[in-house]
């Protein structure tokens, strides 16, 4: 009976390490075929928070229409917007990587049937995106933070914490992969550009942004539909992590509101996984 039970271990641990090996091998074909299109990477990353900075944050001041009234409060504005456009660059990478190749996976290129032919179950698949999507976002977010950093006009007062920024981009990663595996199993391949008009513009302008979670006082309602918004937290967390005297959300509800984002995106997009490929 003892060796029975040894067997059956074994064999659970065996199966559980060529899971692995398979997930990570299909990790590595994606990192291979991003390193060869990097520069289209590159360059898809780096155009709109490029473009927002530039635009909000060096042109504005130069002409005199910088938001904000002084130079001490165009400053701020500028502080302010870096957490804003790392995170946009975040979550809007993850979906790039994972909810757009999906759609096309489930479209015209059938590859998802070549992935769903790998010896894994769908679930494993599923990881293996949310993996790859979250690697992407935290290029993303290196590529794109000195862009955000050094083009302002104004002068950028940013506060390191370590601590809270090490631990905050890898979750905001992940909640970001879940939510573009999600996407990419709910939302039809003829409908992609529902992705852009009823996910991508809210989650922009919704997001906090361009301003402060607390500055949504004088308008109550908004202020609380805005949370069921996840870049909304990624955001406070990152001002928490990027910014000293600009207010944002406890980083416990932080924290504790993208742990439940993860887990409630991550098992939305694994059923979504599995009925496309079982449909």
């Amino acid at each position: 009976m003892a060796s029975t039970s040894i067997d059956i271990n074994d064999s659970t641990t065996e199966l559980k390490n060529s899971y692995a090996k398979v997930v990570l091998a299909l990790l590595m074909r994606d990192m291979v075929v991003l390193k060869k299109n990097f520069l289209f990477f590159f360059i898809r990353v780096i155009m709109q928070p490029f473009l927002f900075v530039f635009v909000f944050t060096y042109v504005f001041p130069k002409i005199g229409q910088g938001v904000g009234a002084g130079s001490s409060k165009e400053a701020q504005f500028s502080t302010l917007l870096v957490a804003g456009v790392v995170g946009i660059s975040i979550i809007f990478q993850a979906i790039q990587a994972v909810a757009l190749p999906l759609v096309q996976e489930f479209g015209y290129t059938k590859e998802i049937e070549d992935r769903a032919l790998a010896p894994v179950p769908i679930w494993a698949l599923g990881v293996q995106k949310i993996i790859s999507g979250a690697i992407q976002a935290v290029v993303a977010a290196l590529v794109v933070f000195p862009i955000v950093a050094f083009v302002p006009a104004t002068a950028v007062h940013l506060h390191f914490n370590w601590l809270v920024l090490i631990t905050l981009i890898p979750l905001a990663a992940i909640v970001s992969g879940s939510l573009g595996l999600a996407i990419g199993t709910l939302v039809p391949p003829q409908q992609v550009a529902l992705i852009f008009a009823i996910i991508v513009l809210p989650l922009t302008f919704l997001g906090a942004v361009y301003y402060p979670w607390a500055s949504l006082s004088p308008i109550p309602w908004l202020k609380i539909v805005v949370l069921i918004n996840p870049l909304v937290y990624i955001n406070e967390g990152l001002r928490a992590a990027l910014t000293q005297g600009v207010p944002h959300m406890s980083l416990v509800y932080v924290y504790l509101a993208m742990v439940i984002f993860g887990a409630l995106l991550g098992l939305l997009a694994i059923k979504g996984l599995y009925r496309r490929i079982l449909d």
